[in-house]
């Protein structure tokens, strides 16, 4: 509109310099061409204002339409980012459970090779007892032959218990059955009878602490307490696993743990490189595959730049 106007002020104020210049016997007839010449002017000038409305309407509109387009493209980009989110979630939750399977499994295998070293030690035992009892024998009926009416001497104290054997006794009766002992303390754990199960998993890091078992008793003090919600005692138990059981399978949960542990404290930094760190020391572990899925629900790199 602004244009038009001044279009048309152009054009009159050409046709007033026309006027003023030309010579009186001269003005009707160019006062007609200038007439005409300026409504040519302005019927241009107004075809012009209308192709540039027209064309700035459908600029106006193709503008409208990519508005349009980018909002429903950032609504689904929302929708895919919440489904992505959601789907992130359930696989962490489906990869929990996996991981409480495999450790189910770990202590299966775990307590089978402890109880088929505990045979192999008692066959050795009754293995070294019968060659014990054939060699006094051996030695008995020699010593009868040569000697009559006097006592051999491995005879002379066959009725005696072995040296050390009362001093053994009440020790060994003193200490609950290890196998007995970690199973009763894993069902109670499972029954969620936590305190009851703390107890006999202490009792197995006491009296056997240089068992197998000993390191699977003391992941599972630090997941009482992680269920707990005492995370810095859990820290503390996970620690002990890292420090004093490194070659015990539980070693890799353990760290998955602490960094869980570290992030229920708000410790995002330390977790996260808690999580970067078994990532690394156990790559092939499902226990790394569950480090890599909670650093990318946290929007974390899972290598540090």
């Amino acid at each position: 509109m602004k244009l038009n106007i001044r279009f048309r002020f152009a054009a009159l104020l050409f046709a007033v310099l026309l006027m003023t210049s030309l010579p009186a016997h001269a003005v009707s007839k160019e006062m007609v061409e200038l007439q005409t010449q300026v409504q040519q002017l302005l019927d241009m000038v107004q075809r012009l204002q209308s192709t540039v409305d027209s064309r700035f309407g459908v600029v106006q509109h193709l503008v409208e339409q990519s508005t349009d387009s980018v909002n429903q493209m950032n609504a689904a980009v929302t929708a895919m980012q919440k489904k992505l989110d959601a789907q992130s979630e359930s696989s962490s939750g489906k990869l929990d459970a996996v991981s409480g399977q495999v450790q189910s499994l770990n202590d299966s295998l775990d307590e089978l090779k402890s109880r088929i070293g505990k045979l192999d030690k008692q066959l050795q035992d009754i293995q070294s007892q019968l060659q014990n009892v054939q060699a006094q024998s051996a030695a008995g009926a020699a010593a009868a032959g040569s000697q009559p009416g006097q006592v051999a001497p491995g005879d002379a104290g066959a009725g005696a218990p072995p040296q050390g054997a009362g001093a053994a006794g009440p020790a060994a009766q003193q200490a609950p059955p290890l196998q007995d002992t970690y199973q009763s303390g894993l069902r109670d754990y499972n029954a969620a009878h936590y305190d009851l199960a703390s107890s006999e998993f202490s009792d197995v890091l006491h009296f056997y602490p240089q068992e197998d078992l000993a390191g699977n008793a003391q992941f599972y003090l630090g997941e009482i307490a992680y269920k707990q919600q005492k995370y810095k005692e859990a820290i503390k138990a996970y620690n002990q696993v890292l420090e004093d059981f490194s070659g015990n399978p539980k070693a890799p949960a353990a760290q998955l743990r602490k960094g869980y542990a570290l992030l229920q404290l708000n410790q995002k930094e330390s977790g996260v490189h808690e999580l970067r760190s078994l990532i690394q020391r156990y790559p092939q572990t499902p226990e790394a595959l569950q480090a890599r899925s909670k650093l990318n629900a946290l929007g974390v790199r899972i290598s540090p730049r």
